[in-house]
């Protein structure tokens, strides 16, 4: 999609990263859709992390399929940041990521994955698909309908994977990639292959969900079975019941479990996605290379099931960097360490202007 308001526009930006990179002014040129000149983004400054923070008014739109829940922080005419989470967790993952960047300058947009929070299909006609490339454009419709041409992409988990496609498929759309645990582009072949006894046993709630008796499981027990794998996959964040519950809500989701099983059952070949998206699904089979800036994030404790930076480096191609973030930080590092995260994300947008 071409912009609509800025006619070719173009300006110089200066970006003082004092405590961001490197304290030099950087320059920049960026599309627009604003009819106004974009907002200048400051510098990131600390902010600190607590459990009673909060989201403003959740804002609602039709995107694509869906109607989508979002969250929003900062100028509407700032650089568009598109924030991703994974399962299970939620927006609230972004919760001390937004107000940092939205200080900067940043407009911060968070939405609910289908299956997440106040999203919600338009049609109960629409299968409820999980597979990958389908939320992936989810999160582009959502861009076209904020009419947001192009932003800086960043997620964990389902997220993760989401960013990663859309820097892949559709480079036009991502001006920046920040990727927690990094390539997580895969395919149903690659699903079928046996892992090693121990990476098995980290994949436990796969092969729980392929059975009738996992998706009754996790429909009847999806709170106290997404508090077992917050414990899990972040074994030193001890979050409290409070920042849990204010996530766990997003769960209760009508097509929440429908989206979560298909999902972990398209990846090992034991459902069926739709055939409109199999050219898609071809592609990301092939494992194609990233060329957008890209920084990798990982941290130091992370419990789930992750592939080592060496793995992957190769897939990037353009300007990359990888950070491991020390602390016990787990998988839910955006939660975890929300200054380490945005500090990515100002980091790789200077990337684009280097």
């Amino acid at each position: 999609m071409s912009g609509n308001g800025s006619n070719g526009l173009s300006r110089r930006r200066l970006l003082e990263m004092a405590g961001v990179s490197t304290g030099a002014a950087l320059l920049a040129r960026l599309p627009l859709f604003a009819r106004e000149a974009e907002a200048t983004p400051r510098a990131i400054s600390a902010a600190p992390s607590t459990s009673t923070a909060a989201f403003g008014p959740i804002k609602q739109i039709n995107a694509g399929l869906l109607n989508v829940g979002y969250a929003e922080a900062g100028p509407a005419n700032g650089p568009a940041v598109l924030l991703l989470h994974g399962w299970p967790y939620d927006i609230y993952s972004f919760v001390d990521v937004a107000p940092i960047l939205a200080s900067a300058g940043y407009r911060v947009i968070i939405p609910f994955l289908r299956g997440y929070g106040s999203t919600r299909f338009l049609s109960s006609a629409t299968f409820r698909n999980g597979q990958p490339s389908v939320v992936a454009l989810d999160a582009t419709a959502l861009m076209d309908a904020l009419k947001i041409d192009k932003a800086v992409i960043g997620g964990f988990d389902w997220g993760a994977r989401t960013a990663d496609i859309i820097a892949a498929l559709w480079p036009e759309r991502c001006k920046g990639l920040v990727s927690v645990s990094g390539y997580l582009i895969g395919s149903q072949a690659a699903g079928k292959l046996p892992l090693p006894p121990q990476a098995e046993l980290e994949w436990w709630y796969q092969f729980y969900f392929a059975t009738e008796r996992g998706r009754a499981g996790y429909d009847e027990y999806r709170h106290d079975f997404a508090k077992l794998i917050w414990k899990t996959a972040s074994p030193k964040w001890n979050f409290d019941d409070a920042t849990f519950d204010r996530s766990a809500a997003s769960f209760e989701n009508p097509d929440h479990v429908a989206i979560v099983v298909h999902n972990y059952r398209w990846r090992q070949g034991l459902a069926d996605g739709e055939r409109q998206y199999d050219a898609l699904e071809k592609q990301l089979a092939e494992s194609p290379a990233i060329k957008v800036p890209t920084i990798t994030l990982e941290g130091d404790a992370n419990g789930a099931p992750h592939p080592e930076p060496s793995a992957y480096a190769s897939k990037f191609t353009g300007k990359y960097a990888n950070r491991t973030i020390s602390g016990g930080i787990g998988h839910n590092l955006p939660q975890e360490a929300p200054q380490a995260f945005a500090k990515a994300i100002a980091d790789v947008d200077a990337f684009t202007r280097t």
